[in-house]
């Protein structure tokens, strides 16, 4: 397997269509990236949850999970479940979200998750962000979604622990779920870890990737 890295990154841009999906499904990434990168700028915009217990626990969560960055978060009230009816709205935070910035790198779902909300934001994003790195977190779930990734992120057993800590800490809401658990999150991360050759890793689906192959410097 061979290792691509992407340079300097100064802007990353985070998208959810639920409060935690971020965290969830790259919350990992987004701790290794804000170390290794202090400064640098993170716009993470959520569709729904606006108002309520989920935005409050969302900032606090976003705000451990990118300590040593520059953090603003944007949370709509779009409502659960109904994402389709609500495509002008969403595909219009997109264009704002873009006008505002030009990110190294578009962390998204995935375009072929089950769940109607992640999979309606997952296709706006390439209209919008058209020739930005964007890679597509995957969430684990009854639907049984899961699929071959082509891009690993390699965790180190510190951040994976530091990820499901966080996860526990910030999302009191969610803790009753099934599927809310340590050995969900650690174990989806070990089987990411063990196809890349590393203890743990975050996976995600990379569609379209530019390479420049000449010498540097």
């Amino acid at each position: 397997m061979i290792g691509l890295g992407t340079g300097g990154i100064e802007r990353i841009v985070a998208l959810g269509a639920h409060c935690d999906d971020i965290a969830i499904g790259a919350g990992g990434t987004l701790l290794t990236l804000c170390a290794a990168h202090p400064g640098v700028r993170v716009d993470a915009l959520v569709l729904s949850g606006g108002g309520t217990e989920r935005e409050t626990e969302e900032r606090a969560a976003l705000a451990a999970f990118c300590q040593e960055a520059d953090v603003d978060v944007t949370v709509l009230k779009l409502p659960d479940g109904r994402f389709p009816a609500h495509w002008e709205e969403a595909k219009n935070s997109l264009e704002e979200l873009r006008r505002r910035t030009d990110p190294d790198l578009v962390l998204s779902p995935r375009t072929a998750d089950a769940h109607q909300d992640h999979r309606g934001l997952a296709t706006l994003v390439p209209t919008v962000f058209r020739t930005h790195l964007q890679l597509e977190y995957e969430i684990a779930k009854w639907d049984g979604d899961l699929a071959k990734p082509t891009a690993y992120v390699p965790l180190t057993p510190e951040i994976a622990e530091q990820k499901v800590r966080l996860l526990q800490e910030h999302y009191a809401s969610q803790r009753h779920r099934p599927w809310y658990d340590r050995e969900a999150f650690l174990g989806l991360a070990r089987i990411r870890g063990i196809e890349c050759g590393q203890r743990y890793a975050e996976a995600f689906d990379l569609k379209k990737l530019t390479l420049d192959l000449t010498p540097k410097g």
